[in-house]
């Protein structure tokens, strides 16, 4: 296991030192100008399709449908979870208060990738017995015709998200437990093992409504807290802010982090948590029925914005306020724990432990609809999903009982390859979005809600393995 541990290390460090980081940012700041700043200019549309993302005509009619916004629900139950509070903590512990920033910079930049990935998951949709489904391995398919790239998507999605994602959730959930009730890992696991189970048998209809009401709940929850820490302590808040700032280039390492690991860190553990140009998101962003490809792609954005601009940020400025030594003696969990008992005593541990429980279980249930998706893609067999499932169920409970590094290196070498996978698949597809961006905008300037007929630009782009519009 200690050999096998250094072998992935030494991948990770690789891939994330050099590779990684240049294809997020490049790929980002690309699609940032080819969209004209789509992600800053449309913030308004954003906020306007969400709210405007009710019951579909379908699903008014009787027919099985799921809502824009059940979808967003789905892929913010994935993005809001460990990586907010574990995820954060590890970041801001090994790479000082800096790696805040470079996760600022990778949400704000990183929303172009999400936005071109989940207007393509819509554009290559396809009808599914009770719900549309979709994702990269679709577009990879329908768009590029290169199915050896879909079929290694699926599996690397099938390996990140029903696998290693999941257990570290289900690690930091136990941790989290441990610490505040003293609750034994083996038994935790067993528990989430099983409410897992009964969850995810019943199908994305059930993943749906469960993600539509735990996750305004438990991110609205948390922030409130957060909140109150922050307004509590507003007076260094100023002083907080401006040390980002400093350790972000190396300006003040008071802290211990270094340039290079302050970036790493927080491009890294930003991607874990928003999972922009990841690919994952497409896989829900699918499923929804809407009018215009466009009109998800511009919702799914704000999920990247609320999971590291709003979730993230709250949980680094408690652990940055609390005054906590950030030397490596408190990781992970923990450390957001202990962060929180500085300021409100014991009901600190208590509260991240039961936040950690809904954020960590949403994402588990949201983990598990991604390789769904992509096993959906292999074989649509009852038998393939039962064994799905059920090893799903397995890597949860081993995530219970294995350690914190085991996991990390585990999800941050899978999450690096499935996103170099879909990087390459979104630049070569990309024109096509912006195609249907402006399709969407003159409409919009034309004072309509925009609605994608594919005769208005069978011209511009293929339309060969476009199937639902």
């Amino acid at each position: 296991m200690e050999l096998f541990q250094q072998i992935i290390n030494s991948i990770n460090d690789a891939l994330w030192g050099y590779v990684m980081i240049f294809a997020l940012i490049a790929c980002a700041l690309y699609f940032t100008v080819r969209t004209r700043f789509a992600q800053f200019r449309l913030i308004g549309d954003m906020f306007r399709q969400l709210f405007a993302s009710g019951r579909s005509a379908d699903e008014q009619k009787g027919k099985k449908r799921i809502s824009s916004f059940q979808a967003f629900a789905v892929s913010l139950a994935s993005h809001v979870g460990v990586g907010n509070l574990a995820g954060v903590a590890s970041a801001v512990s090994i790479g000082g208060p800096g790696a805040v920033f470079w996760m600022w910079v990778i949400a704000l930049l990183g929303a172009a990738n999400s936005f071109i990935e989940n207007t393509l998951a819509q554009l290559y949709k396809t009808r599914n017995k009770d719900s549309f489904v979709g994702g990269p391995a679709y577009y990879m398919t329908r768009g590029l015709k290169c199915r050896p790239m879909a079929v290694l998507f699926c599996v690397l999605t099938v390996l990140t998200f029903g696998f290693a994602y999941n257990t570290v959730q289900s690690n930091t959930l136990c941790a989290a437990m441990e610490n505040a009730f003293g609750i034994n890992h083996v038994y935790m696991g067993m528990a989430i093992t099983i409410a897992t189970l009964i969850v995810i048998f019943g199908g994305i209809q059930r993943i749906a409504k469960v993600s539509a009401l735990i996750v305004p709940f438990m991110a609205l929850g948390y922030l409130a807290l957060a909140l109150y820490v922050v307004g509590a302590n507003i007076t260094v808040i100023p002083d907080v802010i401006a040390t980002i700032f400093k350790s972000a280039f190396g300006f003040e390492q008071a802290f211990g982090g270094t340039v290079g690991a302050a970036m790493t860190q927080g491009i890294k553990r930003g991607l874990f948590s928003n999972e922009a140009g990841e690919g994952s998101a497409p896989n829900a962003a699918a499923t929804a029925d809407v009018s215009h490809p466009v009109k998800q792609g511009l919702i799914q954005m704000l999920g990247v914005f609320t999971d590291t601009l709003v979730i993230c940020s709250c949980t680094a400025l408690i652990i940055l306020v609390s005054g906590l030594p950030l030397d490596g003696s408190l990781d992970g969990v923990m450390l957001t724990q202990e962060a929180l008992s500085v300021e409100i005593g014991h009901a600190g541990r208590v509260f991240v432990a039961v936040a950690i429980f809904f954020f960590a279980f949403s994402s588990i249930i949201g983990n598990y609809y991604y390789g769904e998706a992509n096993i959906a893609f292999f074989s649509k067999k009852r038998w393939a999903m039962i064994a799905y499932r059920l090893t799903v169920g397995a890597m949860v409970m081993f995530g219970a009982v294995t350690t914190l590094q085991t996991v990390w290196s585990l999800a941050d070498l899978t999450m690096a390859l499935m996103t170099l996978c879909n990087l390459v698949a979104i630049v070569l597809l990309g024109r096509r979005v912006i195609v249907l961006l402006d399709d969407y905008m003159r409409q919009r300037r034309a004072g309509k809600d925009p609605v994608f007929r594919l005769e208005e630009v069978k011209n511009k782009i293929p339309t060969d393995g476009i199937e639902c519009w």
